[in-house]
């Protein structure tokens, strides 16, 4: 069974096309700058050469059918029809309440995200949007919504719920939500394989450390709590992200600096987090590099400071959730290619007898335990793979 995995942003498109049978890969790709000039796809397909295509992409219907082209071409194609895919699962960023696992998508799933767009405005227009142009081209291809949202739906009320009003969750579904499920899932169910146990007899902390960032208490393979909120704002510092803050700097700024809530939240947005304290970028290695810099070397050291300050707290916090800890996770970006910043996380947590060991520790984006065999907790290394959870759960569902 082949499944095409859809990623669709305001002006990109991600994709991958996997055999389900193997779970193999066949091709994947993006198209960038949809509705902008310029507009390009780069496509890879398995085992042949990698291209970029200069195509006109006014829509993304139009750029659906770029790759359908790419997949279909003769020269770096990987299928010989359409017809050979059998499902399109596409990520969903918001599912709000309604949805506590992967559905098909009918008229009133589509109803529904409309109805959390409130909730993720920037995230869930641009995924209606790839899943009314796939409809389009492949009317005849069931499609499947898979949510990031999704595996939190398990947090209990006590973990979910902010202290404001009653009637503002009534009202509005304000609590918390929680995102990057599909990586959490993803990581904490091959942690579970690592450390031979029942599912349920497991208590995993899973750190998806990248410009996005969040952290994740898994109790008996269920999510139990998640730093990310009611939107992706909440929680750890991240690339241009403030993670928590006081409520009282809204209005403190508002009249300070005579801001308006627009331009609050675009800041607290888009030039805060790790851009905001170094000074210097979003990006953790040019932050990195910047430690060294007679310019800009203690701004940057006091944003990675903060910024695993603040990851080893959440950690330490969801330890105690759990009352207790098997292994902790680090994935994504960041977690998955920064021996430093690993190790610095896990040093705060040496009261608990956590150990790394150093040269286990010196690698990039493999699975690997990174603990010392003295260690109390273990500590992997698991590059994740949301695109794969997306694809077993069209499979699962269609198949």
């Amino acid at each position: 069974m082949k499944v095409l995995v859809i990623n669709c942003g305001s002006s990109s498109l991600k994709y991958q096309l996997i055999e389900m049978d193997t779970e193999t890969v066949l091709a994947k790709g993006i198209c960038e700058r949809i509705g902008l000039d310029g507009p390009f796809l780069k496509h890879e397909p398995t085992g042949k050469e990698k291209i970029q295509l200069d195509i006109a992409m006014k829509t993304h219907v139009e750029a659906v059918q770029g790759v359908m082209d790419a997949l279909l071409d003769a020269n770096h194609g990987v299928i010989a029809s359409v017809g050979e895919i059998q499902a399109v699962g596409h990520r969903v960023v918001h599912g709000g309440e309604f949805f506590s696992g992967s559905v098909i998508i009918t008229d009133d799933v589509k109803k529904a995200l409309e109805e959390c767009t409130p909730l993720a405005p920037l995230h869930n227009p641009p995924n209606l949007i790839g899943i009314n142009a796939c409809e389009k081209l492949m009317p005849s291809v069931p499609q499947v919504a898979v949510f990031d949202t999704a595996f939190h739906q398990t947090m209990p009320e006590k973990a979910y719920h902010y202290a404001i009003p009653h009637e503002m969750y009534d009202k509005h579904k304000i609590r918390k939500y929680g995102f990057h499920g599909t990586s959490h899932k993803f990581v904490s169910e091959a942690a579970i394989g690592l450390l031979g146990k029942k599912a349920e007899d497991t208590k995993i902390v899973t750190c998806h450390l990248g410009n996005g960032a969040s952290i994740c208490a898994v109790a008996g393979g269920k999510s139990v709590d998640t730093s990310m909120g009611l939107t992706p704002l909440e929680g750890l510092i991240m690339g241009t992200r403030s993670g928590d803050i006081d409520p009282a700097i809204f209005p403190f700024l508002a009249e300070k600096e005579n801001m308006s809530i627009k331009q609050i939240e675009n800041m607290l947005n888009k030039e805060s987090g790790v851009l905001g304290l170094s000074g210097l970028s979003s990006d953790f290695r040019d932050i990195e590099e910047g430690t060294q810099s007679a310019e800009h070397g203690k701004r940057c050291n006091i944003a990675l400071d903060a910024f695993y300050y603040r990851v080893a707290k959440y950690v330490g916090q969801y330890i105690t959730a759990m009352n207790g800890v098997d292994a902790i996770v680090f994935t994504a970006g960041l977690g998955e290619n920064s021996a430093d910043c690993r190790k610095r996380v896990c040093e705060y947590l040496g009261y608990l007898g956590i150990e790394v060991d150093d040269a286990k520790n010196a690698i990039r984006g493999e699975v690997k335990e990174i603990s010392t065999d003295s260690s109390k907790v273990k500590v992997y290394i698991i590059p994740t793979n949301e695109e794969l959870v997306i694809a077993r759960d069209t499979k699962e569902i269609c198949g």
